[in-house]
């Protein structure tokens, strides 16, 4: 596996524990996020380095999480049915800043939008739904620390399907071992990839996402 590990409480002391923040593991070149998929599509991503066969189709939105404890939450650490391949997916880097950049949140906020038709108007013009939602512990608890995902649909869908990728790895097996960590409540064996908070560099972008304003580490 090329993901970059690190145990999990080294990392939760070092998190913020309030406030809309993207935790993500990332580098000047590139930023991973997690998608689960049912093994047809899964295995197939894997295997090629993009989404596609005749499983995979591009009609519905697809959403994507650069945090990997919100991921374990939604699909129940690999468990739930059509969730049970875990993918990480390598972006580069401009291409995640692209996407956020053209993200639109999936509710109507008066501080970011005139009126609701204005809202309405953004949503269909933009390829990109943002979504804040409570951030989990590794069993499930729910935290006040805020999580994004992001769904992609049209045109921006088909470029991270097949343009935007580096790498496409099946971490499956790392978290059916971390999983079993996870259920004993062993949090000191615990190991989870290494992430901290993304930083969005762009003002008005991170103004428009409504990201928290934290205090130097």
């Amino acid at each position: 596996m090329t993901l970059r590990i690190e145990p999990y409480l080294d990392q939760k002391a070092r998190w913020p524990q309030t406030g809309k923040v993207i935790l993500a593991q990332y580098d000047a070149e590139s930023v991973t996020v997690y998608q689960a998929y049912r093994p047809a599509i899964g295995h197939f991503a894997a295997k090629h380095g993009y989404f596609g066969g005749e499983h995979f189709k591009l009609s519905r939105m697809t959403w994507i999480k650069p945090n990997f404890l919100w991921m374990m939450y939604r699909s129940g650490w690999g468990t739930k049915p059509g969730q049970e391949v875990i993918l990480a997916i390598k972006l580069h880097r401009s291409a995640f800043d692209e996407i956020l950049a053209q993200a639109v949140h999936s509710q109507f906020i008066p501080k970011l939008y005139t009126s609701q038709k204005d809202w309405q108007r953004a949503v269909q013009n933009s390829d990109v739904r943002l979504q804040w939602d409570p951030d989990h512990s590794p069993s499930g608890g729910k935290l006040q620390r805020r999580a994004i995902q992001l769904g992609l649909q049209r045109a921006i869908a088909e470029k991270y399907s097949r343009e935007w990728i580096i790498s496409i790895e099946d971490i499956s097996e790392f978290i059916a071992e971390q999983r079993q960590h996870m259920l004993t409540r062993n949090y000191e064996a615990l190991v989870t990839p290494q992430e901290s908070v993304y930083e969005v560099v762009n003002p008005q972008v991170a103004n428009h996402l409504q990201l928290s304003v934290l205090n130097a580490e």
